[in-house]
């Protein structure tokens, strides 16, 4: 029999077991758990958790904090805190040490440096299974901190301000608290960082009833913690490459805060969750205020997100029909009215189970005129009196509002990131305006003006259609949209199929260049009488001259708006 040699004595007695090999040895196995003064065993895989015995205390969020306190207290919790947060506690009757008391030095700077100290810091990283840490601290007199309590100065409210200097920003950017809290993260095992009021109740409530906190409490804490940290750095980093910054950074900041979790991804076997960034200005979907209807699903997103973007670069009342990240109806008119019916009129078919989005309040007619079809959602900036209570008996429509202007001036640039495997590819926003001067006429006729107001707005239609492109547009309206094909003369036919009008006397876009002439001919075949597109092909000759035998004006504007999806 193979016996594992003695523990020394700072470990408990040993539990045995038996195992016999295949050979018929006979194995004893011990297993010890480490005995630590002031340590209570976790039952988590055997290893030992601190009794929380002190706690710093420093919030900048208030909100519960006094109750919270009160109960470590009657625990027999000493608690340390700091400043603004040492006045609350001590005002609610609580028995509180100021962090100067522990630290022999003073606040300076005004609050910059508090808690940057050895009798801290140490007292929050020492390993309590590590005995030279242990010896170490207690050599120089410094106590183990057991719980960590930190939410950090609000540097985000502090941006957001109106009329905010930068350097009030400078100034709300957080040292001491992100250093205690990753210091805690880092010795999880032995400390609780709690970092938000929400963990709160939870906490007091299994530590009255066990009197300690799990392992996986712990973990779940530690998780929140450096979560909490990095997006705070995100938020720093992003203000000052914006202010600051140019190119791409080696490291790109995201900030971001939850808004909610969805009933499910693009499918029903994906989870899924809404993220936005506090940060952004003008008129996003994020910002916008749900008024009615269930919740809105990840597809439902996407597809106001881009509807609000085509909306946004028009001017005149515009609506957009949109379905599946793409447009299936999109007209502007002189008034929201009769701009919806033409929008959705161009391919009702599609438009089942749609949203909308108006660039102008929506009326009472609108609204009635919705209520008739299967809608998803409906965006806009404000409704009309009555408007609501319309919709509202279609009781799954989601109904929303901006409160803020949809138009080209609300509209803001920012970088577009597209997460993939492993990785992650950012480029800067389009932001292509087209000057109807610098347009390049190539064929022998050159467009009328009424033919190019038309091919302007079936551009602005064109770069928001999935690739490869193509539109047709009469007026300020679509006829025809072909979109997500693999050739190009596939979105002209699918273009000519979708329309729900004779296409005669139709413009085209095309959001890349002709490679071939088919596409051109099944224009011609289609009846339309101009085109407008980038150029740059090496065949751009050949895709002229099929324009000149078909009679019809052609236009390059050097640029590609081609969008991969």
């Amino acid at each position: 029999m193979l016996r594992i040699p003695r523990i020394p004595q700072r470990f408990s007695e040993p539990n045995t077991c038996s195992l016999r090999t295949s050979t018929g040895l006979e194995v004893r196995i011990q297993r010890y758990a480490l005995r630590i003064p002031g340590c209570v065993e976790s039952g988590t895989r055997g290893y030992t958790l601190a009794k929380i015995n002190r706690a710093i205390i420093s919030v900048s969020d208030k909100i519960g904090i006094a109750d919270f306190a009160k109960a470590l207290s009657s625990m027999g919790v000493e608690i340390i805190s700091t400043g603004g947060t040492y006045k609350v506690l001590k005002e609610a009757g609580i028995p509180v040490i100021e962090v100067s008391e522990v630290t022999g030095f003073p606040e300076m700077l005004e609050g910059r440096v508090k808690t940057l100290h050895p009798k801290i810091h140490a007292g929050i990283l020492a390993r309590r299974d590590v005995k030279e840490h242990m010896d170490a601290i207690a050599e120089k007199g410094i106590k183990t901190i057991d719980m960590v309590v930190i939410n950090l100065y609000p540097f985000k409210q502090t941006v957001l301000k109106e009329g905010v200097t930068f350097e009030e920003i400078v100034e709300n950017i957080d040292i001491g608290g992100p250093s205690m809290i990753r210091a805690a993260a880092k010795n999880y095992k032995d400390v609780a960082v709690v970092t938000k009021p929400c963990q709160y109740e939870d906490i007091i409530k299994q530590l009255q009833e066990t009197g300690e906190l799990s392992l996986d409490t712990h973990q779940k804490l530690m998780t929140d913690a450096f979560i909490l940290t990095a997006n705070y750095d995100d938020m720093i980093a992003a203000k000052m490459f914006e202010r600051f910054g140019e190119g791409f950074p080696d490291s790109f900041p995201i900030p971001s805060e939850k808004v909610e979790d969805l009933r499910y991804g693009e499918n029903p076997n994906q989870k899924a969750a809404f993220y936005k960034d506090p940060f952004t200005p003008g008129t996003t979907v994020a910002k916008a205020e749900q008024i009615h209807g269930k919740q809105l699903s990840y597809n439902n997103i996407l597809d106001l997100d881009k509807a609000m973007d085509i909306c946004m670069d028009f001017d005149r009342p515009t609506a957009v029909v949109m379905k599946h990240t793409n447009p299936c109806g999109l007209a502007s008119a002189d008034n929201i009215d009769e701009a919806f019916i033409t929008a959705y009129n161009v391919d009702p078919l599609s438009a089942f189970g749609c949203v909308i989005c108006l660039n102008r309040n929506c009326t009472v007619a609108t609204a009635t005129e919705i209520s008739q079809h299967f809608v998803e959602a409906v965006i806009c900036p404000d409704y009309e009196e009555g408007a609501i209570e319309i919709m509202e008996a279609k009781k799954n429509i989601r109904i929303l509002r901006t409160n803020m202007p949809i138009c080209p001036a609300a509209k803001h640039r920012e970088y577009k990131v597209k997460k993939i495997q492993g990785g992650m590819l950012v480029q800067t926003d389009e932001d292509v305006v087209i000057d109807p001067k610098n347009l390049k006429v190539v064929t022998n006729r050159a467009p009328t003006q009424e033919e190019i107001h038309s091919l302007l707005f079936a551009w602005k239609l064109a770069k928001h259609v999935t690739s490869n492109a193509v539109v047709y547009v009469r007026g300020e309206r679509a006829v025809g949209i072909g979109a997500g094909q693999m050739s190009r003369v596939d979105s002209a036919k699918i273009a000519t199929m979708k329309a729900n009008e004779p296409t005669q006397g139709c413009v085209m876009a095309s959001d890349a260049f002709f490679p071939f002439r088919d596409g051109v001919d099944e224009a011609a075949n289609a009846g339309v009488t101009a085109i407008i597109q980038p150029g740059g092909s090496i065949r751009d000759q050949e895709v002229i001259d099929a324009a000149n035998e078909h009679n019809m004006a052609m236009v390059f504007t050097g640029c590609r708006v081609f969008r991969h999806g």
